[in-house]
């Protein structure tokens, strides 16, 4: 079982969702993943957040959105590790991106900052503390790969490049264009960067897509829409990676479930 107690920085380490709906988020996921939810509380006993398990080990997490935030749908997000959050913040700046929510501590767990890049895609930074990020990744039912989809790649590249340092090792996709591997880490890249298809509205916006390995794809979908969530896309098979599909939850979170190609 891969399992994380520790990530170097730039690397991502953590997916959350913030859904309006809690309670039918943690049935979702949990009916989906096979995932144990454990509710954390404040000391006066208020729910705070939804940490997701699988065999006792957390896997990702869930909250409620600020009332300040008003109605919105569900929303993955995903998190970078880094050692200084304010010093990424200046450098978020000067790359020409924006400042969501400045650097705050949570409690003892450690210390987060959320951004946009220049194309408006949002992201997170976190420092740990007592949380380290997931404790396990790249296995069925846990969070495996993180991937930016912008309308331009050109400058999300070197706006990345500047705040964490990364460095691209680009893949010929055929049809699909050209994708940007994040070198490093432990998975075959950091992450990726592409471009995003031709075909989706032009009202999803730039944002970082989330993806979940999973054993059997078909069964995986197919529990998705018994629980109420909607097939969006594919699947969709990606020679040398495997099989793919998007998915929108029922309270409108979107996430990639990856069914691996087979080993030969």
């Amino acid at each position: 079982m891969p399992e994380f107690s520790s990530y170097d920085a730039g690397t991502p380490c953590w997916v959350d969702l913030m859904s309006p709906d809690v309670e039918a988020s943690k049935a979702f996921y949990a009916g989906l993943f096979g995932w144990d939810a454990e509710d954390q509380l404040d000391e006066e006993g208020n729910y705070t957040y939804t940490m997701f398990t699988q065999g006792g080990k957390s896997v990702a997490g869930l909250g409620a959105p600020p009332p300040q935030m008003g109605e919105m749908p569900a929303v993955w997000s995903s998190y970078v590790a880094v050692e200084d959050p304010a010093a990424v913040a200046e450098k978020v700046g000067a790359a020409g991106g924006q400042v969501v929510m400045p650097p705050m501590q949570v409690m003892e767990a450690g210390e987060m900052a959320v951004f946009s890049d220049p194309t408006g895609a949002v992201f997170s930074v976190w420092k740990a503390g007592e949380h380290r990020g997931a404790e396990v990744c790249n296995e069925p039912n846990t969070f495996s790969w993180n991937e930016l989809m912008t309308r331009d790649v050109e400058s999300a590249k070197p706006f990345y490049a500047d705040v964490f340092g990364w460095e691209y090792e680009t893949m010929d996709m055929g049809p699909m264009g050209t994708y940007n591997v994040i070198a490093g880490g432990e998975n075959g890249g950091r992450g990726g960067l592409m471009a995003m298809p031709a075909e989706v509205p032009e009202m999803v916006p730039n944002h970082w897509a989330v993806y979940f390995t999973v054993a059997d794809l078909d069964a995986t979908l197919a529990k998705a829409k018994e629980l109420g969530g909607q097939i969006t896309f594919g699947p969709m098979p990606i020679p040398g990676v495997g099989t793919t599909a998007s998915v929108h939850d029922p309270s409108g979170g979107s996430f990639t479930v990856l069914q691996p190609e087979a080993a030969e």
